[in-house]
């Protein structure tokens, strides 16, 4: 335990030092040669990494923990350990936001004709091309105006946000206006699997007809197997831990731009994702759009 800070408090009480180091059993020597030390050489590598540590944390609105404060580091070129950044962060009361345990909230329709399971739990980056295979699904945001749905369509090569869509409604118009939003914004090869539960807007016939026109392949995984759309649920338990339950939202406009700018201005294109090797989903596809070429 580090005496000195309680002998200086003492002193700047108009206390007595030679008092206050025998009380603690500190010599006085030991102590003027303590104040006139100067910081080590990594005492103060400690304190400028701190002040990128505290800078990176803050940068993500406090979401970031270890793993991604330090792989941003290595990104700006600063290579340091793991455990010291987590020291660092611990040290300075921060950590990062964990996602809670996932809940379903689509409902099966018994009666309808279910598409068969394109994907069956291989969500894979490096083996799947962009845009040949999405995934998608549907969660909710509380406003004091109501409920708020969010449906999405995520590349699961890249883990992007390709489409989206909010509604004060859970009917099909919504999961059809997210995937169309992909299909007009991404203009993928014809073929493209999109995979989602048995939720009744995606086994619905309209549901089907459109995808039809769009030619896209759907997918549908097995009944009551979370894991079977893993990719869309981490992305909600992510948005969740780090967006929609960190603060009321009074309106659902004000949910929707929030939404929006948390998509569009940080998931996709600055976020750190550990399955892209701590790269963002636009990071990670230039990087294969620049293999693919070279290739």
């Amino acid at each position: 335990m580090n005496l000195y800070p309680f002998i200086e408090a003492e002193k700047s009480s108009g206390g007595n030092v030679t008092r206050a180091c025998a009380l603690l059993q500190v010599s006085r020597a030991a102590y003027y040669a303590h104040r006139t030390a100067t910081p080590s050489a990594r005492r103060r590598q400690d304190t400028d990494l701190a002040e990128q540590v505290a800078a990176i944390h803050d940068e993500s609105k406090g979401t970031y923990g270890a793993p991604r404060v330090h792989a941003e580091l290595r990104a700006r070129g600063l290579r340091h350990s793991r455990k010291r950044v987590a020291r660092l962060l611990r040290e300075a009361g921060r950590a990062g936001r964990a996602p809670k345990r996932w809940r379903t909230t689509t409902v099966p329709d018994p009666a309808a004709t279910v598409p068969p399971d394109l994907i069956r739990r291989d969500f894979s980056c490096a083996a799947t091309d962009v845009d040949t295979r999405w995934c998608g699904d549907i969660t909710y945001v509380h406003t004091w105006e109501g409920w708020l749905h969010l449906a999405t369509v995520i590349d699961i090569a890249s883990r992007r946000v390709v489409g989206w869509a909010t509604a004060d409604h859970l009917r099909t118009d919504l999961v059809a206006q997210a995937l169309d939003n992909a299909v007009r914004h991404r203009r993928p090869e014809p073929g493209v699997i999109f995979h989602a539960d048995r939720g009744c807007q995606y086994t619905s016939a309209r549901f089907g007809a459109l995808a039809e026109d769009l030619d896209v392949r759907l997918s549908v995984g097995r009944k009551g197997q979370c894991w079977d759309n893993a990719v869309s649920e981490s992305f909600f338990a992510t948005i969740k831990t780090e967006l929609l339950h960190r603060q009321p939202w009074p309106t659902r406009t004000m949910a929707h731009k929030a939404i929006f700018e948390y998509i569009e201005g940080w998931f996709n294109t600055r976020r750190l994702h550990s399955s892209l090797g701590y790269l963002s989903p636009a990071a990670y596809e230039a990087t294969r759009h620049q293999l693919e070429q070279v290739a």
